[in-house]
């Protein structure tokens, strides 16, 4: 039997984003139409997203998947220079054991963290005779250069000529959007070997509750408040400063609430903010559980999505999926013709605002918290488009789909 080989620096019980995407793929297949074919592998780190010290088991098997957890130093997410030497430490030792892991035949689905493994996973893949599948999560040299991280042009355009040898070398390379497949093909990739598979939520763990009925809503002290909510990842691209601003403007409506519920690079940063504004009409709270996401997911009568512009395409922030399972609007603030917000004109299931209209922002949440019913309504919009193209069934279907194309080509 053929093994399907997924590579990402964190797996369960990590709750970043693309771990949790991970595990459902990872999980489902390994229980479902692919168990008939392939033993499903994850190579992975022995950390957890926001706790470099957390020590997991080496070797475990978790919802039928072999979990290699391989060495990497720890020094964490704080500096460029610590985050570059666990990168360095977890390309060495994940080269090592797929050297050993992979036959001829075999497949592997290398994610995006750290950035480019998926070069190191090719040359692996090519030497042993297995078929390699990128899921790109983020395009890495572009994301930093975007970002202002220190280099020249002659480093980025080596990076990318090491990634896109990755890409070249690939069956498939899957997308999390149309923009994001454009810009692969703006890089020479053909088209024929880029899939768009958008990412997803799953509707038996996150579905719409009632704003009078989530006991969160109770504890957190919320009950007669109208919540504006931001969920995720508080990161380097994402773009804060136009919320605070609205915040500042909406301070002395007393029944608007802005709560964020995560972490990220700019968490300190937006905490410092809001004590040196003394805004009284934000607070803050860390991830929550897997388990308890549902009720936290349902808190927020709006969520707030942030990107900057110049992320997209390069990026996809997969916070939407789960802000339409649970039937609610969205807020976007970025370039008008992203790719959140061409969903959300096409379902019109919520609004999208430019980097800086702060007046628009506030504009915007008082005009949906004078009219609940329009709220409800673009909510059950979204939860619509959410049952139609993003619940992970269709997801799933779409993998399944590709790997089966992948085996027999």
């Amino acid at each position: 039997m053929n093994k399907l080989i997924f590579v990402n620096r964190y797996f369960s019980p990590d709750h970043s984003a693309t771990s949790q995407l991970l595990t459902d793929l990872a999980t489902h297949l390994a229980t479902h139409l692919c168990s008939k074919k392939f033993q499903i592998h994850v190579v992975t780190s022995g950390q957890i997203y926001d706790d470099p010290s957390a020590r997991l088991p080496n070797v475990e098997m978790v919802g039928g998947v072999h979990v290699k957890r391989v060495w990497t130093s720890r020094f964490g997410r704080r500096h460029l220079a610590s985050r570059t030497i666990d990168y360095v430490t977890f390309y060495v030792s994940a080269a090592w054991f797929l050297a050993k892991l992979i036959k001829f035949g075999d497949i592997i689905i290398v994610k995006t963290d750290p950035p480019l493994i998926s070069v190191v996973a090719a040359a692996v893949v090519r030497f042993r005779g297995g078929r390699l599948i990128n899921w790109i999560q983020d395009l890495f040299p572009e994301i930093a250069r975007a970002l202002g991280v220190p280099g020249n042009k002659w480093t980025d355009r080596f990076l990318c000529r090491l990634r896109n040898f990755s890409l070249h070398s690939a069956r498939y390379n899957v997308v999390l959007g149309n923009r994001m497949a454009q810009r692969l093909i703006g890089n020479g990739i053909r088209p024929d070997t880029i899939k768009v598979i958008h990412n997803w939520a799953d509707s038996n763990e996150i579905s719409p509750i009632d704003r009078n009925v989530n006991p969160l809503r109770k504890s957190w002290g919320l009950e007669n408040k109208f919540v504006v909510g931001y969920s995720g990842n508080m990161g380097r691209v994402h773009e804060f400063e136009t919320i605070l601003k609205a915040a500042q403007i909406l301070d002395k409506v007393d029944d608007i609430q802005f709560i964020f519920i995560g972490s990220g690079a700019q968490r300190a940063w937006l905490g410092a903010e809001v004590q040196r504004r003394k805004l009284k009409n934000i607070f803050f709270k860390p991830y929550q559980p897997r388990d308890g996401l549902n009720l936290s997911l349902n808190v927020p009568d709006i969520h707030l999505i942030s990107l900057l512009p110049a992320m997209e395409g390069l990026i996809v922030p997969s916070k939407f999926y789960g802000i339409a399972a649970v039937g609610r609007p969205t807020i976007y603030v970025g370039d008008h013709n992203g790719e959140i917000p061409s969903i959300l004109k096409a379902a019109t299931c919520g609004y999208i605002v430019s980097i800086g209209d702060s007046s628009g922002l506030a504009d915007r949440v008082l005009e949906l918290s004078q009219d609940l019913e329009r709220a409800k309504n673009m909510g059950e919009q979204a939860r619509a488009i959410f049952n139609q193209q993003y619940e992970k069934r269709h997801a799933f279907a779409a993998w399944e789909l590709l790997l089966s194309q992948a085996g027999n080509g």
